[in-house]
């Protein structure tokens, strides 16, 4: 039980009915779960206007009702407006959990590419430093010992909230979580301050009538978060980054290549062994400290300088630093699976051409042999995606492998067709093969000394989803089952 006074104490509104001397005995901003003495918040989403059903909640025993439309309701509910529904969720969410962000330090890093990467790197060195750490993040939230699959990269208002009470509760000294531009429109980070903001990059990604109106508006959306952190860290090589930080609030530190940056990474080096890729430098400026790190690219350096910078605020020794940078590793994101002396195997969520363009061009600075790529792409999809894929893979790849990733309702041979028309526009080699355990077969047994194969697409997922079902597939029980087959000579 609450006040509905002390929910909305954070918030403007105006009393358009009743009084807001009430207990509330639960938020609630699904109509479908209305029920007596709720506080029911009335949201506009895509698919329905939470406004909709405010008199029905009404009629359900509703004891308030946020709205910011004006609303028909039955004498009874008090009806609070305010002038942003996801807003008051926010504020009243944070106010129903007891405000328990204001117990740990949040950290919240947002960009186009390296969220998951840069927030696993930072829960590893706060870890080894002696940190309990909760994380909220695109595969996944993890609360103490329990890790709850993820629907968004950035959860709704309550539910993050729901996520810091629990972390709280558990003894997390720090949160780091992933901050998506839908998130920062949504006001799924409101009602609380961020110790610290971290901005990775930005590219013309999610833009499109269900997300961004334009490249100016990601940009302002992403901005959002360094007027609501105390401490913002921000990539200096990327040419936006005065864009996104205009009119912030918070202390500005900078990272990268460049020379005016506050920390930066000099003598940059390609480490390669076999079945091992990774990056060596040197970090200069704020910390003076020799990295390497097992994940290859220039993208793992940035990845690492971010992780370096935010656990530097946290009095973190430089040689825990360095041994958790050389030890972090990430789910589905440029994770190597060791299968041979002689070639190297990976396997990447690179799901789009922009992904795997960044991915394959990566490896090829590596200079493999032969670069190989194993992909497929999703069923009732944008047929656009595959014939993307198949050209950057066709370009950039010695040798493709065509197969199946999430089907859905189509026919896998249909999807394999369209990733042809794209490979078809270069002279790249390739194979076709529907079922994706004997296209890891064939990967693994065609193995040559030098190569770099990549497994992409899939990542951290654990399933196939064929006709509305998901089948449980996990490329790394794949791998250990086909390294088992061909030592048994099947």
């Amino acid at each position: 039980m609450e006040k509905l006074e002390r929910l909305l104490e954070r918030l403007d509104y105006t009393v358009v009915q009743g009084d807001i001397n009430r207990e509330i005995t639960s938020l609630v901003y699904d109509s479908r779960k209305v029920q007596e003495g709720c506080l029911f918040v009335c949201i506009k989403g895509a698919v329905a206007d939470g406004h909709a059903f405010a008199a029905e909640a009404a009629e359900k025993g509703a004891t308030a009702i946020l709205v910011q439309e004006e609303v028909e309701v039955p004498k009874g509910p008090a009806v609070i407006r305010t002038a942003d529904t996801r807003y008051g969720l926010a504020l009243a969410s944070a106010a129903w959990f007891g405000h328990p962000a204001e117990e740990m330090k949040v950290i919240g890093v947002t960009g186009t590419k390296g969220k998951t990467t840069t927030t696993y790197m930072v829960k590893s060195i706060l870890e080894h430093a002696g940190y309990k750490v909760g994380l909220i993040g695109t595969i996944e939230a993890i609360v103490g010992d329990r890790a709850i699959p993820a629907n968004n990269t950035t959860p709704e208002s309550y539910i993050v909230q729901d996520y810091f009470r629990q972390m709280a509760d558990s003894g997390c000294q720090c949160v780091v979580m992933e901050v998506s531009s839908q998130g920062l429109m949504m006001h799924r980070t409101a009602g609380f301050t961020f110790d610290i903001g971290i901005f990775t990059n930005i590219e013309p990604d999610h833009i499109g009538p269900n997300e961004h109106s334009s490249f100016e508006e990601y940009m302002a959306c992403k901005g959002r978060l360094f007027r609501q952190c105390r401490v913002g860290i921000v990539n200096r090589d990327d040419r936006h980054w005065e864009q996104v930080t205009a009119g912030h609030t918070c202390a500005i530190e900078t990272f990268g290549f460049s020379e005016e940056a506050d920390l930066r990474a000099v003598d940059a080096r390609l480490v390669k062994e076999p079945g091992y890729l990774g990056v060596s430098y040197r970090a200069r400026g704020l910390v003076d400290l020799e990295v390497e790190v097992d994940v290859p690219g220039k993208f793992s350096i940035y990845n690492s300088l971010t992780a370096i910078a935010i656990c530097r605020h946290f009095q973190v020794a430089l040689e825990d630093i360095q041994q958790s940078l050389k030890a972090a590793k990430v789910k589905g994101r440029i994770e190597m699976v060791k299968v041979s002396e002689d070639f190297t195997l990976m396997i990447d969520y690179a799901h789009n051409a922009m992904s795997l363009e960044s991915l394959l061009a990566t490896l090829k600075e590596y200079e493999p042999s032969r670069l190989v790529c194993l992909f497929g792409c999703g069923g009732n999809r944008s047929k656009l995606r595959r014939y993307e894929m198949g050209e950057v893979s066709g370009r950039l790849a010695d040798l493709t492998i065509i197969t199946s990733d999430n089907p859905r309702f189509e026919e896998p041979q249909a999807i394999i067709d369209d990733i042809k028309e794209g490979m078809a526009k270069t002279d790249g080699q390739y194979v076709e093969i529907i079922d994706r355990k004997e296209a890891i077969r064939y990967a693994i047994s065609h193995g040559r000394p030098g190569d770099v194969i990549v497994l992409a697409g899939k990542g951290h997922e654990d399933y196939q989803e064929i006709a509305g079902k998901k089948y449980p597939m996990d490329e790394r029980v794949l791998i250990q089952e086909v390294l088992r087959e061909l030592a048994q000579g099947k």
